[in-house]
């Protein structure tokens, strides 16, 4: 039907005037690219990758990285530094625990080195505090209690305001950003996640075994898909991404597809 249009007019219009418009109709009709800046969810089990995978993305697009994790082993540690038990702390008021986290503050500031953000426990650096694997065990629990999360996703959720922001977590695409544009749900096999746990916690110095791995790998499962509180779950609009045989390059190569199907700028 086009064809016949430009037809039609060659007896008015010469050879560069049809070409002139034979391209603005065909500069019209390519997409769109969307250089606006959107809000990226991360959600999936525990050593599964999804903060490895994040930064690589924020650092990438120019976004933001917030590793909600993070957070909540901020508050672990600081339970730990304090010496309450779980058992002490899940005996609490709700008003105890409000005073609680009022002592508490966490902020992330940008490390110039690596270009990521890190992680701040009442204006102390704990990035590599809260990797032991004593955190590890304790954080799951610590997380589902609601006077915490809720607490927890207020703050996650002012991150969000000006978008162009990257966060991994168990509830992001589920609670903190419903309205996401891109969720990616990540999975992979439970002992190929023991074995990059435990490479990372041997690298950094804390002296583990593969049987301790696995079997806080296999509670925090448990507890995260079973708790009341914003438990773990694959959001209806997600994208799965099993990694159990994709190095990090496809990984990112994987969500950069996505962005491009939602036509974003990568």
């Amino acid at each position: 039907m086009f064809r016949a249009f430009f037809v039609s007019l060659s007896d008015t219009m010469n050879k560069e005037q049809i070409a002139r418009n034979v391209s603005r109709f065909t500069m019209q009709a390519e997409p769109t690219v969307n250089k606006r800046k959107i809000i990226i969810a991360i959600d999936g089990f525990s050593s599964c990758g999804k903060s490895t995978m994040a930064k690589a993305l924020a650092r990438k697009l120019g976004y933001r990285y917030i590793d909600s994790g993070a957070m909540y082993r901020a508050i672990t540690l600081f339970i730990q530094q304090h010496g309450i038990t779980l058992e002490e702390l899940n005996k609490m008021t709700a008003p105890q625990l409000e005073r609680l986290m009022d002592h508490i503050h966490i902020s992330f500031h940008l490390n110039p080195e690596t270009g990521l953000s890190e992680v701040y426990l009442n204006d102390e650096n704990v990035e590599e505090k809260i990797r032991s694997l004593k955190v590890s065990d304790w954080v799951s629990p610590v997380s589902a209690i609601p006077e915490i999360r809720n607490r927890m996703v207020a703050l996650q959720q002012s991150y969000g305001k000006q978008k162009g922001i990257v966060m991994d977590g168990r509830d992001i695409g589920t609670r903190v950003f419903k309205e996401a544009e891109l969720k990616i749900f990540m999975i992979a096999n439970k002992s190929i996640r023991a074995k990059r746990r435990f490479d990372e916690l041997n690298e950094k110095g804390f002296m583990v075994t593969i049987d301790e791995v696995t079997k806080n790998i296999e509670d925090r499962d448990y507890t995260d898909t079973h708790r009341s509180e914003s438990p773990l779950r694959q959001a209806e609009d997600a994208v799965v991404l099993d990694n159990s045989e994709m190095d990090q390059d496809q990984q990112l190569e994987f969500t950069l597809e996505q962005l491009r199907k939602l036509n974003v700028e990568v």
